[in-house]
């Protein structure tokens, strides 16, 4: 599998042969932000960089949809899921929620948490295990139940 750039630059020319425009403008909207952070940071971005930022997208996609429910405009709100399905495809397969309660116990050990007070140290050994798989939000919600006592 081609790594996350090439894989967007074959994309933007399979949509702009099709003439696919909402995919187009997705991805050029990706690429654009990616270019961004490349220039914040001084350098190319490698996948999990890449993955940062579709994630920020998805977020962002997300919320203007909830936005656009709460404000009356289903039209708008329809076209903000229908870039947030283009920008999951770009997300590896997601963690099921066993899978995400294993490595949360398995985080939770390692880190040698007792409470909700360690929550800080739990999230730092999971974040990289989880990148790109699990949403920030279900992880520490997952973390905090287990921590807790919850689950």
């Amino acid at each position: 599998m081609p790594h996350l750039p090439q894989r967007l630059d074959d994309d933007l020319k399979v949509a702009a042969k099709a003439r696919d425009a909402l995919r187009l403008a997705v991805i050029r909207g990706l690429k654009s932000a990616i270019q961004y952070k490349e220039i914040e940071l001084g350098g190319p971005l490698d996948d999990a960089g890449v993955l940062q930022v579709v994630g920020t997208l998805i977020k962002q996609r997300r919320d203007a949809a909830e936005q656009f429910q709460r404000g009356n405009r289903p039209e708008l709100a329809a076209r903000e899921e229908e870039e947030l399905g283009v920008l999951q495809g770009y997300l590896p397969a997601q963690l099921t929620a066993p899978e995400l309660a294993e490595l949360v116990t398995a985080a939770i050990a390692e880190a040698g948490a007792t409470g909700p007070r360690d929550m800080g140290a739990v999230m730092k050994l999971l974040k990289p295990r989880v990148a790109g798989r699990a949403e920030g939000k279900a992880v520490s919600e997952a973390v905090q139940a287990k921590l807790s006592g919850r689950a």
